[in-house]
């Protein structure tokens, strides 16, 4: 579980994260992304936080890509990309920033850095898993390749590094054929 209090700590040693009605007004062109499904009242305690990590965001040169499934406020208030896993490791080859922050799950940050490994690649929750990726090993792959020799193995790009370089090729939904 992602240990919200000890970023909320880091951070409070440099940034006012009060509530703040004023800057959450500020910053109403963030807000109206997402003014549908947050509150003013959430808005006033996100948007300390969103002013904060995309203050950090510039001062250390990082791009933050965001998967579908995060929460409004780092979806619209701070990340730079969004979308799926395929969508996220095409924008982590362009990424032209120092770091990437990978918000999502661990193989996406895996993909992140095998597909731009100059970057410094970072994952807010480093035990943030999926439940797909953790379907398969390496070592289920070899077990099946000792059972039926010679049959391709064809992984999903939902899939760890490990389990992807144990594959024939890696798919994903828009490039899988019948």
């Amino acid at each position: 579980m992602f240990d919200f209090a000890r970023m909320r700590d880091e951070l409070a040693d440099h940034y006012d994260l009060a509530p703040n009605p004023a800057l959450a007004s500020e910053m109403s062109e963030i807000y109206a992304k997402m003014d549908r499904v947050v509150n003013p009242v959430d808005w006033a305690r996100y948007a300390p936080y969103v002013a904060a990590i995309n203050k950090l965001k510039k001062e250390k040169n990082a791009v933050i890509l965001a998967h579908n499934y995060m929460t409004p406020e780092i979806y619209h208030g701070v990340s730079d990309f969004f979308g799926d896993s395929l969508q996220l490791a095409i924008e982590a080859t362009k990424a032209k920033g120092d770091i990437i922050v990978q918000c999502g799950v661990h193989f996406m940050a895996e993909t992140s850095k095998i597909l731009n490994p100059s970057k410094t690649v970072l994952i807010p929750d480093v035990e943030a898993g999926c439940s797909l990726a953790e379907s398969i090993t390496a070592e289920g792959i070899a077990q099946m390749r000792a059972k039926y020799p010679g049959a391709p193995v064809v992984s999903y790009v939902n899939t760890t590094a490990e389990v992807k370089a144990a594959s024939d090729i890696c798919c994903t939904s828009s490039n899988a054929a019948a």
